[in-house]
């Protein structure tokens, strides 16, 4: 590996917006992770955190150092359009599934099922038999995230290749990008688990997320964009529910108002 090359502009530039990039590409991993493991014993939750994204970074390179058979998975490996009797081009080129398009779907389907699941849970409220709310086991909530980790990371990591020439740069901005969310995962994990309203934003994130890969799967490019400024514009709207609904909380006591007034009354 050449290091030299970090001392190029154009390397600094490309490592920067790449590891922006990176950051905001890794939200919906944090928010999975931090949903994921709010439902662990509170001792094991920074555990299941941090191990997660650290797994995140290791499939990313991983995959960096497998470029070659990253670019082959767009090879289609079957066609669904052949398979129900389709003979309209255009359609048989969209039904070609390949080996990235099967991990899209399959990361989909994975996606919306579980945020579907956590949905119903918020809302029906899902307890164990002797009332208390179900705790998942450590082993089995990794292994969730080690799943959601592989198709966010194909995503990650594509794009990546889309925007540096280098692996040296590529590499340094994933590792960069995952320290920042781990310095940063405690605290949005906490305020995604104390505010049930943004909890349920966050799983509707999800169902979002979720559907645009299998569109992606099927060859429906929906771009980043569009559901990026949308989950932006919620958020927002969220954020100032919060603050109204925390004013509303705390009214300002007749008491103080009547005081501040006689107060100006002697500066007077």
């Amino acid at each position: 590996m050449d290091f030299s090359i970090f001392l190029q502009p154009d390397a600094l530039i490309a490592l920067f917006t790449l590891t922006m990039l990176e950051i905001v590409l890794g939200i919906d991993n944090i928010v999975f992770i931090s949903i994921l493991s709010g439902k662990l014993p509170k001792e094991q939750q920074k555990k299941a955190q941090q191990l997660g994204l650290f797994l995140a970074m290791f499939t990313r390179v991983l995959l960096l150092f497998s470029l070659s058979w990253v670019m082959s998975l767009t090879t289609p490996l079957f066609n669904l359009g052949t398979l129900v009797g389709i003979t309209d081009p255009e359609w048989i080129e969209k039904l070609a599934i390949s080996g990235r398009d099967l991990i899209l779907l399959i990361g989909g389907l994975f996606l919306i099922y579980k945020s579907t699941v956590e949905i119903h849970h918020k809302i029906e409220g899902v307890v164990e038999e002797d009332g208390k709310v179900k705790v998942h086991s450590f082993a089995g909530t990794i292994a969730q995230i080690l799943v959601l980790d592989i198709v966010f990371s194909l995503d990650s990591v594509i794009t990546a290749v889309g925007m540096a020439k280098h692996i040296e740069v590529m590499i340094a901005a994933v590792i960069i990008a995952v320290i920042v969310m781990m310095i940063s995962a405690s605290s949005v994990s906490k305020f995604v688990n104390e505010h049930p309203t943004v909890k349920m934003l966050a799983l509707s994130f999800l169902l979002l997320i979720g559907v645009s890969l299998l569109a992606e799967g099927f060859d429906q490019h929906i771009s980043k964009g569009y559901i990026y400024f949308a989950m932006g514009f919620s958020v927002l709207v969220e954020f100032l529910n919060l603050k109204m609904k925390k004013k509303n909380e705390n009214p300002p006591s007749i008491r103080s108002i009547v005081g501040d007034e006689k107060e100006q009354n002697k500066n007077i």
